[in-house]
């Protein structure tokens, strides 16, 4: 069993992203959080300060900023995620490497989330360094790669809840459209939900919904993971997952092209009632299905509806 100090992302009120570690009601002594941070630089002391610091993440408004103005923390941080890339291929990776790596990416995920670290953490190209983790959906599904993915796209879900658009412009750099559809195609039923997640959130954004729907390679590609994903959820639903997938279809709805195009791909799955009981007590979920719908309607003349 593993300890409880992966990352988390919260969305829509709900925990879809690694492990909650419960915070302590006990008041913050800073002098303790630095000589941990200190320790991060020590390879004999950095477990245990790993430890105590992911602990503390939720209770120390300003652990972000000590951390990232603290000598060797980052690069200690970013050591330990590369020191277990070797066991990615051939994929060895044991629950005590992933959990300790995980309180690592949890610290980043502070630093990520953090409004003064930001644009630095970005500016260092330190998502980056996630992206192998990633890749691994296909290669290992055991738990210790698992929790990994997971508290990995709990650090990009932090990201793009920030709704800032130098987040968007910068994933947009990036491969993590085509990471995400992998993980939409293949994961665990919560690593397509954040991977879902952090897909939606790049499509509300212009420059992203403006992205992915200017080739038709790169929408074809996301209208036939939606695709795969609404068949897959007819035969075991999920309504939190399936809330995020008609989210994004609703978006690409907004968009000229992908509207004509989604009259002809729209799985028949969503036209029916295949999810009227999972989406008996999710009136704003109905209500976006109703509304793609309705977007989707062939009109008069051939004329085409104008996104709401």
């Amino acid at each position: 069993m593993m300890s409880s100090t992966a990352g988390l992302v919260s969305i829509g009120g709900n925990s879809t992203s690694g492990v909650v570690t419960v915070a302590s009601a006990q008041p913050v002594d800073h002098e303790k959080i630095y000589q941990w941070i200190s320790e991060l630089s020590n390879a004999e002391s950095r477990e245990n300060a790993l430890l105590e610091l992911s602990k503390k993440r939720e209770v120390v408004p300003d652990l972000a900023t000590m951390l990232w103005h603290s000598f060797g923390a980052i690069a200690a941080l970013l050591q330990e995620i590369i020191t277990v890339y070797p066991t990615i291929n051939p994929p060895t990776l044991t629950a005590h490497q992933s959990n300790r790596v995980c309180n690592a990416l949890a610290l980043l995920q502070c630093v990520a989330s953090h409004q003064e670290t930001r644009t630095a953490f970005l500016a260092a190209n330190i998502p980056l360094f996630l992206y192998p983790f990633l890749h691994t959906t296909s290669t290992s599904k055991t738990r210790p790669f698992e929790y990994l993915r997971l508290t990995s796209l709990g650090v990009i879900g932090a990201l793009v809840k920030t709704d800032e658009q130098q987040v968007i412009n910068f994933l947009l750099t990036t491969e993590i459209i085509p990471l995400c559809l992998r993980i939409m195609e293949s994961g665990s039923e919560l690593s397509k939900t954040v991977a879902t997640f952090i897909l939606q959130k790049i499509l509300l954004d212009e420059t992203g919904l403006s992205y992915i729907c200017q080739t038709y390679d790169r929408f074809s590609h996301v209208a036939m993971i939606l695709g795969k994903m609404v068949l897959s959820l007819a035969k075991e639903q999920s309504a939190r997952l399936l809330k995020h997938v008609i989210r994004c279809y609703l978006r690409l709805s907004d968009n000229p092209r992908a509207r004509e195009a989604l009259r002809q791909c729209l799985p028949d799955q969503l036209k029916d009632n295949t999810f009227a009981s999972c989406l008996k007590d999710d009136k704003s979920t109905r209500n976006w299905l109703t509304q793609l719908l309705k977007n989707l309607e062939p009109t008069p003349g051939g004329l085409t509806p104008q996104p709401q």
